[in-house]
């Protein structure tokens, strides 16, 4: 028997957009429904609590760069907000085998090994140089221009390996990176942009974007329930599969199959999606294929993350946020992350909890790799790196299939194509990834903004 449910908005996924979004809307005194396919709320979102470690399987850390963040935390019963250690803030990059520290101020570029002699003098020069006027310009072009090729080869190639996983000749700043882009179209160069923003005027509300490295006390996962929590489980249909919208002459119905049989029709003024783009064409089948196939064409790096947890931690002093390596190192790992040094009780006293990120943009193949030969290259790389040759007590591997979407020339199309959509049919809102941002702040600050205009 077909279960129906009447609502003010339905929400497709449970990930942090559309919990987040469910809260808002909730606040405001609207009826939502949630539904999600899996048997969790959170999306990739979960904390593994196992042995004397705390690890996440999805996402470790976000950065707090907007304020809708952080007031999320002050307004939810039950998480608390953690940011990173003091002595985490260094950034270590990989070059010839050894970690060396992402250099913050003058001195230490002019120090540092990371960088050629004639791109630290060139840097030296980046607040004269002219503006770029290609807006699809990709990232790799635009550092080049400014910064010089060493600058891209070991500051921004392994930052983008970190953050999207992903390739700079193939990212678009002007959609992977506004802020930066709009640092030389508005102040015509990355430092007289940094400095003249540092001194214009804030707001407190604006204050509350530190940028520093975040996660919630004791897990991610305690900002996901606390969400559950005030949006309501009744309010939550998870195993929800097979979901499909159907427009009508008022509102919308969204179908679906709850666990093995039981349909469900949800009848709704309006409805927003976040799902990923692979999943969007059986979800709108009335849309035109051709702005659905543009918005498919966006494309999701595969990664891995291996986790390793040592009780006794015998190599070298992990005082750091973590170490990411260039694509000229000729390794097959992004990058090592240290949970334990970033945040409180992550590992036991003496230990060291690590996440390996490998596969990316740069090896693909990699993903289809077996467990064993995964932990391999990812003990391998810390031996090598880090001079541990301990055997850690926990070992985990988690893939991603669908981990980062990729903001590269194909981004204008696809926004245009949500944007055709959504004015065919008024109502339907697009969400999550496929626009706005990746970062969990990202997806917080898009549900607080798509929650002002539904209550409008």
């Amino acid at each position: 028997m077909t279960q129906n449910l009447n609502t003010d908005i339905c929400i497709i996924g449970a990930g942090i957009t559309g919990l987040t979004l469910a809260y808002h809307l909730k606040k405001k005194g609207k009826r939502v429904t949630v539904i999600e396919k899996s048997a969790k709320v959170g999306g990739v979102i979960q904390t593994i609590k196992e042995d004397g470690f705390i690890y996440e399987s999805g996402p470790n850390t976000g950065v707090l760069s907007n304020p809708e963040l952080v007031e999320l935390f002050e307004e939810l019963d039950g998480v608390t907000l953690e940011t990173a250690n003091a002595d985490s803030k260094k950034r270590w990059i990989l070059k010839n085998n050894t970690f060396h520290a992402l250099p913050s101020g003058l001195m230490g570029g002019i120090m540092t090994p990371l960088f050629s002699f004639s791109d630290k003098l060139r840097i030296l020069g980046e607040p004269w140089r002219k503006s770029g006027t290609d807006p699809h310009e990709t990232l790799a072009d635009l550092v080049r221009r400014r910064m010089g090729k060493s600058f891209l080869n070991y500051a921004i190639d392994p930052f983008i390996s970190g953050i999207y996983a992903g390739d700079p000749e193939e990212i678009i700043t002007k959609y992977a990176l506004p802020k930066l882009y709009d640092l030389e179209q508005k102040y015509g160069s990355f430092i007289r942009g940094a400095i003249k923003k540092s001194k214009e005027p804030k707001t407190d509300r604006d204050k509350k974007a530190t940028k520093e490295v975040f996660s919630a006390e004791n897990g991610l996962h305690n900002l996901v329930y606390a969400l559950e929590d005030a949006i309501g489980k009744e309010n939550i249909i998870l195993n929800c599969q097979q979901s499909v919208i159907i427009p009508q002459e008022n509102g919308f119905k969204v179908t679906g199959v709850v666990g093995d049989s039981d349909p469900i029709e949800i009848q709704s003024d309006k409805v927003v999606s976040t799902v990923p783009s692979p999943e969007i064409d059986t979800l709108i089948p009335f849309a035109p294929k051709e702005d659905v196939e543009a918005i498919r064409q966006l494309v999701y790096a595969k990664v891995v993350q291996v986790v390793l947890g040592y009780n006794n931690w015998k190599g070298i002093k992990l005082d750091a946020f973590g170490g990411l390596i260039p694509r000229l190192e000729n390794r097959k790992v992004l990058g090592i992350l240290f949970p334990s040094s970033i945040f409180k009780s992550r590992s036991p006293k003496d230990g060291a909890l690590l996440s390996v990120f490998v596969g990316g943009m740069r090896h693909p193949e990699i993903f289809d790799l077996p467990d064993n030969e995964l932990l391999s290259l990812a003990l391998e790389t810390v031996k090598q790196t880090l001079k541990s040759d301990s055997d850690p007590e926990l070992k985990r591997v988690f893939r991603y299939k669908h981990a980062i979407p990729q903001y590269t020339a194909t981004t204008p199309d696809r926004l245009a194509a949500i944007e055709r959509i959504e004015k065919k049919y008024p109502g339907l809102i697009l969400a999550g990834n496929i626009r706005d941002g990746i970062g969990m702040a990202d997806r917080v600050k898009q549900a607080y903004e798509l929650s002002k205009l539904l209550t409008n």
